[in-house]
């Protein structure tokens, strides 16, 4: 695998370079007709301009550091492509985008404390998406900041919190998702297993916790509308990282005759739900929001094999030369097995906030989130634009099946575990619009 990376990284870059010079990634508002911008070719040397800083509040030591840290590798990325290819171009220069890391330890409060220590220097961009409970905090003390102080506003990107909520009833002006949020993933969930006539009778089992029962709860509204032959046979939550033996719970599933599992499962509550399946031989599978996250393909081995299904905004094995390329791209920067957790939202979540900055021609948060308001960037393979009326990005979906890599439609597998993802339905943006209640108060 790594003699493959040293062979078409050069080839991936070049790619790139030519198809950004060539106007793939293209920008322009989705309520005007105006002529489609495009990125610039690489420039001859760095962006001279005052760096454009950008906050990353995310846990960066304690249990869940190994995420920080790819969290922040995949908006490091971001930044370096932004960078190399002239920066942003603002009225008075080119200017370059400057990451700075702020360690929230995995804690709400901490998160709240840094969040001020990023006002006081006037960072006007917070980026978290870790824990949607951590969001709502930091958002609720944006909209206060931005209120109490108009001369110090901050914008709040989201890549990765997806209460529904955030772009429903508590939306705001000041906040951007760049995630799918979990009603959208439930609902490209469904599709397949609404294809899936095998499919009767389906055991929800979720972390008792606030998105476990918004896990629970979308399930069987969007079964409800899809599949309402089905019939749920156990709706069960049980503590957050604290079961240790989820037999028992095997034993229920298999006693309510249950053909699927759908939950949200992740981590250590995911890798030994699976493999207690697989010890106790109930041949079942499950539906998963996170079943290709950090670390898990090499944690569930074999019992995935077959058995595990995901959704995300996209995969290595989405297949097409552009997303390839882009892949290659990201290995040869990232050369590292453990380092192999690219997730292209968070990337693309720079590269449209740049574009952004562009058509602004300001770094003024307010006017940015402005011109981030009906925006659509196209990188030549993942087309993406921003819904204006509750600022949730609009996306492809990928439901992906667990298997060896090396097998049909698996070229790569994942963190050099040997396992990968097949693609079962890849759904285009359009596909993945929902409803909004949104009432944003815009300034």
């Amino acid at each position: 695998m790594m003699a493959m990376w040293q062979r078409t990284a050069a080839l991936a870059l070049s790619a790139i370079s030519m198809a950004l010079a060539a106007g793939a990634a293209q920008v322009a508002s989705a309520a005007t007709a105006a002529p489609t911008a495009t990125a610039s070719a690489p420039a001859a040397g760095k962006p001279a301009g005052t760096p454009i800083r950008l906050a990353l509040i995310e846990g960066m030591s304690g249990p869940f550091a190994n995420a920080g840290a790819a969290v922040e590798r995949n908006l490091r990325f971001g930044v370096e492509q932004v960078n190399a290819h002239g920066g942003v171009k603002l009225a008075d220069g080119a200017h370059p985008l400057e990451l700075v890391v702020f360690d929230s330890k995995g804690s709400t409060e901490e998160a709240l404390t840094q969040l001020r220590a990023a006002a006081d220097r006037h960072i006007g961009y917070i980026l978290q998406g870790n824990g949607s409970a951590v969001a709502a905090a930091l958002l609720g003390a944006i909209d206060k900041q931005n209120s109490r102080e108009p001369d110090n506003r901050e914008l709040f990107l989201n890549y990765s919190a997806d209460d529904p909520a955030l772009t429903n009833a508590s939306c705001s002006f000041w906040h951007f998702r760049f995630d799918a949020h979990a009603g959208m993933r439930m609902v490209a969930l469904a599709d397949v297993i609404q294809r899936d006539k095998a499919v009767k009778k389906v055991y929800l089992l979720n972390q008792d916790y606030s998105f476990g029962h918004d896990v629970s709860s979308l399930a069987r509204s969007t079964l409800g509308t899809k599949r309402p032959d089905i019939t749920v046979v156990g709706d069960e939550f049980h503590p957050i990282g604290r079961v240790k033996d989820f037999a028992p719970y095997i034993a229920k599933i298999r006693a309510s005759g249950a053909d699927a599992v759908i939950t949200g499962n992740w981590g250590n509550d995911l890798t030994l739900l699976v493999k207690a399946a697989r010890e106790q031989g109930l041949d079942i599978k499950f539906y998963t929001f996170y079943g290709n996250s950090l670390g898990a393909p090499a944690a569930l081995g074999d019992a995935g094999v077959g058995h595990v299904i995901a959704v995300a905004d996209w995969h290595p094995n989405a297949g097409g030369a552009a997303s390839d390329a882009w892949y290659a791209a990201f290995r040869a920067r990232f050369p590292a097995a453990q380092d192999d957790y690219p997730v292209l939202r968070m990337p693309l979540m720079i590269e449209t906030l740049a574009a952004a900055m562009n058509r602004a021609g300001s770094a003024d948060p307010t006017a940015v989130a402005k011109a981030l308001e009906g925006i659509r960037f196209d990188n030549g393979f993942h087309a993406s634009w921003m819904r204006a009326d509750d600022h949730q990005l609009i996306q492809p979906l990928y439901v992906m099946e667990m298997d060896k890599a090396g097998t049909p439609g698996v070229r790569f597998d994942n963190e050099g575990s040997g396992y990968g993802f097949r693609t079962v339905l890849a759904l285009p943006a359009e596909r993945t619009v929902l409803p909004t209640v949104c009432r944003m108060r815009r300034p």
